[in-house]
């Protein structure tokens, strides 16, 4: 797949790795680029199409699939980072609001548009995934859930011909970022290789320096066989028990 005439989404497209995929998608020339963000958007490119769309608001969501006519990617962009400790239960629930459940929302809402062109589902997770930073847990924990939940749409779409990719993001210079004094990928790089890997095929992107350092790790490794191999049971249908 390229992204050359195609119809793309991006959610939270007015800031960092947001607005630079929908940069990169235009500079690939994408036929349209539907732009989602919480307050009005304007973007001097004619085949940038503003969408305010907040994930977690349904209404938003219904409005914002009524007005896009044909869909070949879903970019699940949008997030919510904040320090905590895990001592406020609410703040748990505010990262998996956003970072879970409002992808998995604005998911399903397009899956239709995405199963009759057979296209691509691309969600932005991160290297907390894997590992969490304890300053961020929650943050850490709604990732982690973000990319089993990738894992498991990616094979469970995989007979409606809809690639799933997930991007294991690593620290980027974004407002998410601010105050942490660590090297940082510049979003428009960010941008340019999570492009690159969904024209590749990459079932999993590592679009930084910092990411790119697990690729062997976790391509060679155990956890990613193990994928493919439940991977394969879907179809199989229920495992009967022994009587």
């Amino acid at each position: 797949m390229t992204l050359k005439d195609k119809n793309v989404v991006v959610t939270g497209a007015n800031r960092g790795i947001g607005q630079a995929l929908v940069e990169e998608a235009l500079r690939r020339g994408a036929k349209r680029v539907y732009a989602g963000t919480r307050q009005s958007l304007a973007h001097l490119d004619g085949r940038v199409t503003p969408l305010i769309l907040d994930v977690i608001d349904a209404a938003q969501i219904k409005a914002a699939v009524a007005s896009v006519e044909s869909l070949d990617i879903l970019i699940n962009n949008a997030g919510l980072a904040l320090y905590d400790d895990l001592r406020d239960r609410a703040a748990l629930e505010r990262h998996l609001a956003v970072n879970l459940f409002g992808m998995y929302d604005v998911t399903q809402a397009f899956l239709p548009l995405l199963a009759r062109s057979r296209g691509a589902i691309v969600n932005n997770a991160s290297m907390m995934a894997f590992a969490p930073l304890p300053i961020t847990p929650a943050y850490a924990i709604s990732k982690a859930a973000a990319f089993n939940m990738t894992q498991s749409l990616r094979a469970l779409l995989a007979g409606q011909g809809v690639r799933v990719h997930a991007v294991l993001t690593g620290p980027t210079d974004t407002d998410m970022t601010r105050g942490f004094d660590i090297p940082k990928a510049a979003p428009a790089s960010v941008a340019r290789a999570i492009c690159d890997g969904v024209e590749k095929g990459d079932e999993d992107i590592f679009p930084d320096p910092l990411s790119e350092s697990l690729v062997e790790w976790w391509r060679g490794g155990v956890a990613k066989a193990l994928e493919h191999q439940y991977a394969a049971l879907v179809g199989a249908g229920p495992v009967q028990s022994a009587a």
